[in-house]
């Protein structure tokens, strides 16, 4: 007859209760519903859930059917599926999850650093005493450092590293950039008004190609590029909805471009778009060659011939190994064919701290010079820059670095010239080595690494594994890649990524771990190689 508390944690007065709490037993009662108010409708856990769901899909703006198509179309192959599966690796080895070996070796991109390469000491003085101006009166810092951070501080506004800067990028820099083409080129002039800082060589190569593209239909902007090229230029193209043109380097002749080539793809590519922009790539970025001065004169003349604008990619013209080469900027070969060429043909040249001896992927630092663009292109070209404010002013310091380096009689000049030969020097002795190795393993053979910082071999794919690649809808050379990675733990990126001709596989390798820590991994890839070709003979 008292109150009770049931199973289900209820007080309870019913006499059926009372009786079996008196036997020492617990009773249970059924859920009492709640009441419910008229009009009302009591929803199941399940039509909830369904009712959820409806509501998420039917409130999202943004699905895979209504986003932009030319964004989901865009590929990115340096940090594509591969380098998402390594990840994944990654996380399963720090789980304690047994592999056959017990790193990633992410071989996939120059970054430099990444792989063990030590910063340019005078670099990093400069960017710390921009960043922290307390320094300056520190003695442990040479003074040659002090006097160029004092002054690119004195470029910014409040003399801070923190502030905005012009769109086009602090002027004192652009000046020093002007002053380094000049040295470089045999004193060929250049303006600072034409160089524009940007936030590595990918952001100029952006916004140009932002500006060129325009027209619908067969009137499309068509943009050549090199095959095999770097992925930037396909994902931007795809991006902006221009048309892509192919050119074929000629891997036979080490990857040597043709010109004779140039007019196919043209002609080819007047019946579906309006091509006008030509993009060059020297020293090659995946394929290491570098174009000779020959080569040059005959795309500048093309380009002037057939009224293109002209795209020279030169993130790695410090970075030149083999005897017999040397880098030769357009810009210099487009004034010494004389002024019928320099004061026509539309070019824009591309550097970057990312990449030379410098090696700083990090600070996004950058430069372009454009030179006979129209003035009143120029006031829109400055228009698109300025809607990203400006480009990093930590990467324009240390860009400010590379175009102003320390010079014989200043202090820091013996230890300066010290790292840069080592890190090239480095770079020689890893490209012939690499070169070497692949050639001797069997179905694989690697061009000449003249220059830039990676081996692009060719590699047989028996037919089995063809088949098999299919099966798993993959292409051949990503589903070999994948099979590398999973058994090797070693990342590198399939030649589809960067375009190839029909029927031919590649894959790039980045040169860049340690002298010791590349033979193993190109002993690695032999190795699996050699099992691979077994395998599916």
């Amino acid at each position: 007859k008292g109150p009770g508390v049931c199973r289900n944690g209820r007080k309870h007065m019913g006499l059926r209760c009372a009786a079996l709490l008196a036997a020492g037993r617990q009773p249970r009662c059924p859920r009492v519903p709640r009441p419910v108010r008229e009009g009302t409708v009591r929803w199941g856990s399940a039509a909830k859930a369904s009712a959820v769901k409806i509501n998420e899909k039917a409130s999202r703006v943004l699905t895979l059917e209504s986003m932009n198509p030319q964004v989901k179309a865009l590929e990115y192959a340096v940090r594509g599926p591969i380098v998402l599966k390594a990840g994944e690796i990654e996380k399963e080895l720090r789980k304690g999850i047994k592999k056959p070996f017990t790193e990633v070796i992410k071989a996939n991109i120059g970054d430099a650093h990444a792989m063990g390469q030590r910063p340019i000491t005078f670099l990093r003085q400069v960017v710390a005493l921009c960043t922290y101006p307390n320094l300056l009166d520190s003695p442990s810092l040479p003074e040659d450092a002090k006097k160029r951070a004092r002054r690119i501080l004195q470029g910014c506004g409040g003399n801070s590293l923190g502030s905005y800067t012009s769109s086009q990028g602090i002027n004192c820099i652009r000046e020093d950039v002007a002053s380094y083409i000049t040295r470089r080129d045999g004193g060929v002039p250049a303006d600072p008004d034409n160089i524009y800082l940007t936030t590595g060589a990918s952001d100029g190569i952006v916004s140009i190609l932002k500006i060129l593209v325009s027209g619908g239909g067969k009137s499309r902007t068509g943009v050549m590029i090199p095959i095999p090229q770097y992925p930037l230029y396909s994902a931007v193209i795809s991006d902006l909805n221009a048309i892509q043109v192919n050119y074929y380097l000629d891997e036979e002749n080490c990857w040597g471009l043709n010109v004779n080539e140039l007019h196919r793809s043209l002609n080819e590519a007047r019946s579906y778009c309006n091509p006008k922009v030509l993009c060059v790539i020297n020293p090659g970025n995946p394929t290491g060659q570098v174009q000779n001065r020959k080569c040059i004169e005959d795309v500048i003349h093309f380009a002037w011939e057939e009224k293109l604008f002209l795209l020279a990619d030169e993130v790695y013209q410090d970075n030149v190994y083999s005897e017999g080469c040397q880098f030769h900027s357009f810009k210099k070969i487009l004034y010494e064919m004389g002024p019928e060429y320099y004061n026509n043909v539309e070019l824009a040249s591309f550097h970057s701290t990312s990449k030379g001896y410098m090696g700083e992927c990090g600070y996004r630092g950058g430069y372009m010079e454009v030179i006979n663009l129209h003035p009143e292109i120029k006031g829109q070209l400055v228009k698109l820059l300025s809607v990203r404010l400006c480009p990093p002013v930590s990467g324009q310091a240390a860009l400010d670095v590379v175009v102003n380096p320390p010079v014989p009689g200043e202090e820091s000049y013996s230890q300066f010239i010290k790292e840069k030969e080592s890190v090239l020097n480095n770079l020689a002795e890893k490209a012939k080595l690499t070169e070497d190795m692949l050639n001797k393993v069997p179905g694989m053979h690697c061009n000449p690494l003249q220059g830039a910082m990676y081996a692009f071999p060719r590699i047989f794919i028996p037919s089995k594994a063809i088949e098999e690649a299919k099966a798993h809808k993959m292409v051949p050379d990503m589903f070999y890649c994948m099979k590398l990675l999973e058994e090797t733990g070693i990342c590198v990126v399939p030649g589809s990524g960067f375009g190839q001709r029909e029927g031919s596989y590649h894959f790039r390798l980045t040169i860049l771990p340690p002298v010791e820590k590349l033979k193993m991994v190109v002993e690695k890839v032999k190795d699996f190689h050699i099992k691979f070709l077994e395998k599916y003979a």
